[in-house]
């Protein structure tokens, strides 16, 4: 029977592991892979960086949104690569390897499975971490899908870069993007038909489905000497708030860098009618960096100068700014209404 027509139901656990196994990409990293009770995994430098996240259907995605777009299993498996990826970066490291969980219900079609690892698969590889693979994971019955990764990384050698350094003076820097997941998030969640879109539109749709952290920008910080550094999954305020408070300082953004960003959005904002500065401000998911250097560092490829590091005053508790106003866009909560 084809795979668009046999749900996991019908399958034993084994003979759906022996259709994903085959997807999945290899690395040196991995010194044994999915087969066993564990994967065995080196550890390059004698310390091993580790994060995990979840993805949970009607939470962090849909099988269908409002404007008729289906997500497929090539979409979560993406996202799933790429979200965790991101962590790793953020602390100037690498990734070697992953694990993952998938839970579903029995009625989840086997092709939905297979595109699944051919996204996770994908991810890893068109991200640039092809040092990094899948050691193994567990896969379960639920009564929605949920995606839960274990990853871990290595520092090459380097200091990890925390949340916790950055000093008054520094500069404030962005590698990726800001603001084009939540604006595909938006087109999404619209009435209007994700047929109709034009490419720019559904380009920023793809930045909500399928994210592009830029992999190459962690170590490159590291490298460089950030003081500083954390992922933008939860909007460029709320997350750089996270870092200002990390280090006891405040975080002034600069409007005339942020206004470019915003600009970017316009196939989205004018089509919503809707602000554009919000989605930048505001918006998680793109998974860009957010960091800060010494002054008169040359920044890496890749980043942009956005802000300037600044004490905090009685007026001005550690927090971000924008040109020396509180910042009022609060970004994603896991737990708010």
């Amino acid at each position: 029977m084809p795979a668009e027509q046999l749900t996991v139901a019908a399958l034993s656990e084994s003979e759906l592991l022996a259709r994903i196994f085959p997807r999945l990409n290899h690395s040196p990293g991995v010194l044994l892979g999915p087969g066993d009770d564990a994967a065995l995994v080196s550890a390059p430098d004698g310390r091993t960086l580790i994060s995990i996240d979840t993805q949970t259907q009607d939470q962090d995605f849909r099988l269908e949104w409002n404007n008729g777009y289906r997500t497929t299993g090539y979409d979560v498996g993406w996202k799933a690569a790429a979200q965790n990826l991101s962590d790793i970066n953020a602390m100037g490291g690498v990734a070697t390897s992953l694990v993952v969980s998938l839970t579903m219900p029995p009625d989840t079609p086997v092709e939905w499975v297979e595109r699944f690892a051919d996204g996770l698969t994908a991810g890893i590889i068109g991200l640039g971490a092809a040092d990094c693979s899948v050691a193994g994971g567990d896969l379960g019955r639920g009564r929605e899908i949920a995606v839960t990764v274990a990853i871990v990384g290595t520092l090459d050698g380097l200091p990890p870069v925390l949340r916790s350094g950055s000093r008054p003076g520094d500069t404030v820097a962005l590698a990726g993007t800001v603001g084009r997941a939540a604006a595909g998030l938006a087109l999404l969640e619209s009435t209007v038909p994700a047929d109709t879109l034009t490419a720019e539109q559904q380009q920023l749709m793809d930045s909500q489905c399928r994210p592009m952290p830029p992999l190459a920008a962690g170590p490159a910080a590291a490298r460089a000497g950030a003081t500083a550094m954390m992922d933008i999954s939860d909007g460029l305020v709320r997350d750089g708030g996270r870092l200002a408070a990390a280090s006891g300082v405040v975080l002034d953004l600069d409007p005339a860098a942020l206004k470019p960003l915003a600009e970017a959005l316009r196939p989205a904002s004018d089509l919503l009618r809707a602000d554009p500065m919000a989605w930048v401000l505001g918006g998680g998911e793109d998974h860009g960096l957010l960091a800060t250097f010494p002054a008169g560092v040359q920044l890496p490829a890749g980043f942009t100068a956005i802000g300037s590091v600044q004490a905090p005053e009685s007026s001005t508790p550690p927090g971000v700014t924008i040109a020396g106003h509180t910042a009022g866009t609060g970004g994603w909560d896991h737990f708010a209404d």
